[in-house]
């Protein structure tokens, strides 16, 4: 079981870093893949995945992304309007198909995944983008790992027992300044490609901390779905990690907050 998880892994780790190196519409079309397989897990869930409804979801994502790589922004608030009159649409159309819980389900889905996943692509298509995209990764997998390792050492108290029984406050809070800290470091090694960013160490220890909060919570909350419908893992794509959503849970809190905290801080 470890071999099978190591060896996924590495090769998650290779393809995010071609996904992220070439930037531009290899980035775009691989977070746009990524958010459709997500979403078609999450909707799975709901036994909606194979369903008009569905669909609707799938058609959202996709031009979403066209006019986030367009740069048609001006549209995006119109593409989540008619996808709510979209959903809305079939519900009264095919009725009683479809209850209001499957309803809000589908209309959750598009922004839990989809919407928050485009984030990844935006914070590269920034300037440096190559870097500071990679905070995304130094909050939520840093804060996982520091969370885990003082947990392991020192947690007493619990932090969600019925939820997630393993997470304690201490890990919580040596995931947050193990994130900081790894900001730190990451800003002292990736200063010299962000040189007109004043005090990028003190910055990126900033994101890195903040954005760990948000990175618990996308991990509770993708527990918590789970635990409601009696599932371990969103798929099966993943050999020894599930499916996307379980590799994605806490990127997918981190992602938007990264974003903001670079346009208003940087």
């Amino acid at each position: 079981m470890f071999k099978q998880r190591a060896i996924s892994a590495v090769i998650l780790v290779i393809i995010a870093a071609v996904t992220l190196y070439f930037g531009g519409a290899v980035t775009c079309f691989v977070m746009c893949g990524v958010s459709l397989i997500g979403t078609m897990e999450l909707l799975r869930v709901y036994e909606l995945h194979k369903k008009s409804i569905g669909i609707v979801a799938y058609i959202a994502t996709i031009l979403y992304y066209v006019c986030l790589f367009l740069g048609y922004n001006n549209l995006l608030i119109p593409i989540m309007v008619l996808y709510l009159l979209a959903v809305l649409a079939v519900y009264v159309l095919t009725y009683p198909r479809y209850d209001d819980k499957k309803i809000m389900s589908v209309f959750m889905t598009f922004f839990y995944v989809s919407v928050m996943l485009s984030f990844v692509y935006l914070i590269r298509d920034m300037e440096h983008g190559l870097v500071l995209v990679l905070l995304i990764f130094v909050s939520s997998w840093g804060n996982d790992t520091c969370a885990y390792l003082v947990g392991r050492a020192i947690g007493k108290h619990k932090m969600s027992p019925k939820l997630s029984p393993k997470k304690s406050v201490e890990g919580l809070i040596g995931g947050i300044i193990g994130a900081g800290l790894l900001g730190i470091l990451f800003g002292i090694l990736y200063h010299k490609y962000v040189a007109e960013m004043n005090m990028a160490p003190l910055l990126f220890a900033v994101i890195g901390a903040v954005s760990a909060i948000p990175a618990v919570i996308g991990d509770l909350a993708a527990s918590a779905i789970k635990r409601n419908n009696d599932i371990k893992d969103y798929g099966k794509l993943i050999p020894g990690h599930g499916g996307i959503l379980d590799r994605f849970d806490s990127i997918i809190f981190t992602a938007p907050i990264v974003y903001y905290l670079i346009v208003y801080m940087l």
